[in-house]
């Protein structure tokens, strides 16, 4: 018994005395010259103990960035189906009445989902339903003069091509959709498309393909389908009453992976959207947030500005705490295989596929967030004894470039992965 009690005391004294090392290493390293000409939060936590393992700044608010894409990533993920609905759709008097949901893969660059194409070219009288959705076709915060950016297309209810316009030069113009084609300038010009209408321009040597968001509006979203079905499409100002019927797509986990490995703002912003459809006939991003918070995560440590579903918004704002807090309901409800191939993995893919390398073995799959003077990092770390930590490391406010910070987060994260 003695003997059994001097053993139990000298595991929890070894306990102390490491977790006293790492505590006392990572926050000199934090407190260098370099961290200290910035605003720097670090939370980490074991979710199989249940412990806090260091926290620094933790329960302040940063701006998130694209942090932001995991509270989007974890509403998706608690309220749509496995293959993400597409639209509503009811038949009256001969006539199909449709409203688009948010989904945002139909025609897709990438996604390229055609479950609505192949739909409505087998339908006829086809009425198109545009006003169920209160989200304006910008989030609040956003820079007004990203408007012609890949990064920042329309927010609307019938997503088609991602909303941009995808041009190329080859031995001809390409757009896509071929609807625009008539609408593009070859010239070197400020901005790529106009403000306040779907003309487009393109620098006469560029080489690459380009993308640019169009405006969205009934109208347009009319146009492209009729160039797509090729049978004609008419708006109807009411939907009727009645049992509606659901349009399934794609499945979810490939949108997700897409979201977070390329950092894809427009497909956050309408999964955000498409979520709460499962909420309400009226789609509104502020119903989903609002149900999300006051619910699934009404124990949040530190209840968040949140504004958007991108992190494009400098008015977002969270803590590491409360990063940490939504990573270890993921952990939890996710099998791991799945959660880690969800997330970007350091050296191998996505948008650390260049940082934060394994050697030889991957140890973090994180979700990154940029702006201009903003660069975070929240996700899981696998240490060398074969634990599991969640972490939301957060920098705001540097004046320099992100690859410098970058360069002295990975010392502080390998030694954390060597030590633990």
């Amino acid at each position: 018994m003695k003997k059994n009690l001097l053993l139990f005391l000298s595991i929890v004294t070894i306990g102390c005395a490491s977790h006293k090392k790492l505590v006392k290493t990572t926050t000199d390293k934090l407190e260098t010259d370099f961290f200290k000409n910035q605003f720097t939060g670090f939370f980490v936590y074991n979710p199989k103990s249940g412990d806090t393992i260091f926290n620094y700044n933790g329960e302040k608010y940063f701006t998130p960035a694209s942090n932001t894409k995991i509270f989007t990533l974890y509403t998706a993920h608690t309220l749509l189906p496995e293959n993400l609905p597409v639209l509503k759709y009811i038949v009256k008097n001969g006539q199909l009445y449709i409203e688009g949901l948010g989904n945002p893969t139909t025609l897709h660059p990438y996604v390229k989902d055609s479950s609505l194409v192949k739909f409505l070219k087998n339908q006829n009288n086809i009425k198109l339903y545009y006003n169920n959705i209160t989200d304006h076709r910008y989030g609040p915060g956003w820079s007004w003069d990203d408007f012609d950016a890949y990064y920042a297309p329309e927010r609307n209810p019938l997503p088609l091509y991602g909303n941009v316009v995808t041009l190329a030069q080859t031995d001809s113009l390409y757009a896509s959709p071929l609807l625009f084609k008539d609408s593009v300038t070859l010239a070197k010009t400020k901005y790529q498309r106009a403000m306040k209408n779907n003309h487009f321009y393109i620098d006469p040597e560029e080489k690459d393909t380009i993308e640019i968001p169009f405006i969205t509006d009934n109208l347009t979203t009319k146009h492209i389908l009729e160039n797509i079905v090729e049978k004609p499409i008419a708006i109807t100002n009411e939907f009727p009453k009645g049992g509606k019927t659901t349009l399934y797509g794609i499945k979810a986990d490939t949108v997700y992976k897409r979201m977070m490995h390329i950092s894809d703002n427009f497909i956050a912003e309408q999964l955000l959207i498409l979520s709460s459809s499962m909420l309400s006939d009226t789609l509104s991003s502020n119903k989903a947030r609002d149900y999300i918070l006051d619910n699934e995560l009404s124990g949040i440590p530190q209840n968040p500005r949140w504004v958007d579903g991108s992190g494009l918004s400098r008015y977002n704002l969270f803590t590491p705490q409360s990063m940490v807090f939504v990573l270890n309901k993921l952990y939890k409800e996710i099998p791991t295989d799945i959660l880690f191939d969800i997330f970007p993995t350091g050296g191998e893919t996505g948008t650390i596929k260049n940082y934060f390398k394994g050697n030889p073995t991957p140890y973090i799959h994180a979700k990154t967030g940029t702006l201009s003077n903003n660069y975070c990092l929240s996700g899981y770390l696998k240490t060398k004894s074969g634990e599991t930590l969640i972490f939301s490391f957060m920098n705001n406010h540097y004046r320099g470039g992100s690859t410098d910070v970058k360069k002295h987060m990975t010392p502080l994260l390998e030694w954390i992965r060597d030590n633990y």
